[in-house]
């Protein structure tokens, strides 16, 4: 196992009618600006709940934060923020909210002339304006973590950030809210939680038992709720189970102690920055051709995560983990998300070279747990995703 350092002081709040607990939360003297997407959350009535819970503190709101949260908006955003001398703020939605919020944590701190800065020069936030959530879509797990992807529709870049100032200081979780989403959007976040564990235990084998055990079981849940949370949403058992997953999945803990890979997200991010697909789709499209591209090195796990989590006993290690390979997939298509690049557009010729040119750009010579995925290898990756 490697050395770690692990600090989360993200306070969850979890559990049925919870979103009254805001009240407690934050300060009576803030000026918080309430931001969300679309407008669902005024349909299925967690707006009003929110409302009602922050009657006590003043309260601007900034909606229409896109799915994939976008530069230009975002900026808008920041000037409510300096322009009301907002103190606090409170993202209501799922994980594109919620990244939003953390950029303009970030930004409204931040002394330098662009904040898109932040992103393009990888700079660390290590302190923030303070910001809580209300989760509405589970499936990033930004609601206990201190990471973000932003999208800016000009340049067709999608870009990460982070830091120890970018941690919510509460989320939370009423595990009720996923009644209202969209089947899509369900099947996404489930996508999304899965891979997000995947990402952090096919590696290779590094004495980090407990770590991997943990892993194991966050994505053996998951597939023992999938088809309930999709059958039936009001059901709580699952909706929780479901809920709490896709957090544990991405808020540090798994990664301690052990190599992580994010390479699938890395190329993930372009696909949705090319062609807007949604973010837990570009994952499924890639996942199956990184791991039969990098079968060598991820073999012993592949066939680990074979036997632990898919009950593939039989056959010789090779076996077990084409198998597991096969058995992902299925999985994915069990949730109605396809898995080649061309069921989501006709126009994939030339996406490998144009995203093996921008990572050579960016200077990213060397994804992957090994750090040995050259931009050369990214493009057979994404070709073989066609």
């Amino acid at each position: 196992m490697n050395n770690f350092e692990f600090k989360n002081p993200t306070k969850i709040i979890f559990g049925k009618d919870s979103i009254q607990k805001l009240e407690s939360e934050i300060p009576n003297d803030a000026r918080v600006l309430l931001l969300y997407g679309g407008g669902s959350i005024k349909k299925n009535g967690i707006y009003e709940q929110v409302k009602t819970a922050l009657s006590k503190v003043t309260v601007l709101e900034f909606g229409g934060i896109p799915a994939n949260p976008e530069y230009s908006v975002l900026m808008d955003a920041l000037k409510v923020i300096k322009d009301e001398k907002i103190t606090y703020l409170l993202a209501v939605g799922g994980g594109s909210v919620i990244d939003g919020t953390k950029f303009l944590s970030s930004a409204a701190l931040y002394e330098g002339d662009t904040p898109w800065d932040i992103l393009s020069k990888n700079i660390r936030t290590e302190k923030g304006m303070p910001f809580g959530t209300v989760l509405t879509l589970p499936a990033t797990g930004s609601e206990m973590n201190s990471g973000a992807v932003i999208t800016r529709k000009e340049t067709k870049e999608k870009l990460s950030m982070g830091g120890p100032g970018l941690f919510p200081v509460f989320s939370i979780l009423d595990p009720q809210v996923i009644t209202s989403i969209p089947q899509r959007q369900l099947a996404n976040g489930l996508t999304d939680a899965f891979t997000h564990v995947l990402e952090q235990y096919m590696t290779y084998p590094n004495g980090a038992l407990l770590q991997d055990r943990f892993a194991e079981s966050i994505l053996q849940t998951i597939i023992e709720v999938a088809p309930k949370v999709l059958k039936d949403p009001t059901d709580y058992k699952a909706a929780s189970n479901f809920m709490w997953s896709c957090t544990m999945a991405l808020n540090g803990l798994i990664q301690k102690g052990v190599p992580t890979d994010w390479a699938i997200h890395g190329m993930g991010h372009e696909l949705t920055a090319l062609f807007g697909i949604d973010h837990a789709r570009t994952l499924a499209v890639l996942a199956p051709s990184h791991y039969k591209f990098n079968f060598e090195t991820k073999k012993e796990k592949l066939a680990q995560y074979a036997e632990r989590v898919w009950n593939i006993t039989e056959g010789s290690l090779e076996e077990k983990a084409y198998a597991a390979i096969d058995k992902t997939e299925a999985f994915f298509h069990e949730l109605g998300i396809d898995t080649r690049l061309s069921e989501y557009t006709k126009e994939y010729e030339g996406t490998a070279e144009e995203i093996a040119k921008r990572f050579t750009k960016r200077g990213w010579l060397g994804l992957g747990e090994h750090q040995s995925l050259s931009p050369d290898k990214v493009e057979q990756i994404v070709k073989m995703a066609y």
